[in-house]
């Protein structure tokens, strides 16, 4: 099977942690998201990972050696995926053993869905993040038309089923007085992990940092990449490969050579990308940095 030379180059190293984006469908209209702010991203688009697209850069032999598969993504939401519970049942099927995650927005499909999620990712390390910022009277105003009732309806189903549930916010002056609610929520939902933090992408609209919260400076070392380093891949929902999820963040340029990306962070102009996201201090990486509240709930 030829492949095209970036796949080749990035598949050529073992693949411990597979990240997929399903598709690029979501209902939300969340201001800081690439489906927003990205100028070449059509909203019309309704692109479906299939289980076929994988296998073109994967045999079974190379999945069923994976530590990791989880569903994210830049444009759309898993649970938007016409093929998402194919897809993990497929990884499943192959690599028992193999730890499945995802984030979600959490007001999609029913009830029903939810529970079947349940059954499939359901080991000890398994896990589904919903990305929930506050709680019924603010959670909507970052998270753009997200149906509250349904979101809850539909947490409360995977957990009851057996799954294991992570609740992540994202903290602005709107919802801060709302961090110990939300947390306290979680915990009587049956959550697993709480987690807040503040975000690195442009405080727009109506968004404003929260008061006495950290700001997170813009580290400037050296780039500690988190893809090498975790020896991860990304699939978006066209199917095309990419390094990371970050580099995978535009629809022109989409990662002509990863070596040449590599080489560009001992220069003085590192891939910017790359300068955002994965520059270090302190061995803390912009991104990592993000995180000032995490908590085990049970």
């Amino acid at each position: 099977m030829d492949l095209p030379i970036i796949a080749t180059t990035l598949t050529s190293r073992e693949i411990k942690v597979l990240h997929l984006e399903p598709t690029d469908v979501c209902q939300l209209a969340c201001p800081a998201c690439a489906r927003e702010i990205d100028p070449e991203f059509n909203k019309s688009w309704r692109n479906h990972l299939t289980v076929e697209q994988i296998q073109k850069y994967f045999s079974n032999e190379q999945i069923a050696q994976m530590d990791k598969m989880f569903m994210c993504g830049d444009y759309g939401d898993p649970a938007a995926g016409q093929y998402t519970l194919e897809i993990y049942r497929w990884f499943r099927s192959i690599n028992p053993g193999i730890v499945l995650g995802m984030n979600t927005n959490g007001a999609l499909q029913n009830t029903a869905w939810w529970r079947e999620l349940a059954t499939i990712v359901n080991q000890s390390q398994d896990y589904v993040v919903f990305s929930i910022d506050g709680l019924e009277d603010t959670n909507h105003i970052y998270r753009v038309n997200c149906n509250w009732n349904k979101l809850m309806d539909n947490a409360a189903a995977f957990i009851a089923a057996g799954g294991l549930a992570h609740w992540d916010m994202l903290v602005y002056q709107h919802n801060q007085h709302q961090v110990d609610s939300a947390e306290q929520l979680a915990r009587e939902m049956g959550f697993k992990w709480f987690r807040a933090k503040v975000s690195k992408r442009p405080y727009v609209n109506q968004l404003e940092f929260p008061v006495g919260w950290q700001r997170s400076n813009q580290n400037t070392g050296n780039i500690h990449c988190h893809a090498l380093e975790e020896s991860s891949i990304y699939i978006d929902a066209q199917g095309r490969i990419s390094p990371c999820c970050w580099l995978g963040n535009r629809q022109s340029n989409f990662v002509t050579d990863f070596e040449i990306i590599k080489a560009s962070w001992s220069t003085p102009t590192p891939d910017p990308i790359c300068k955002r996201s994965c520059s270090s201090s302190s061995d803390k990486t912009n991104f990592i940095a993000q995180w000032q509240r995490e908590v085990e709930l049970c």
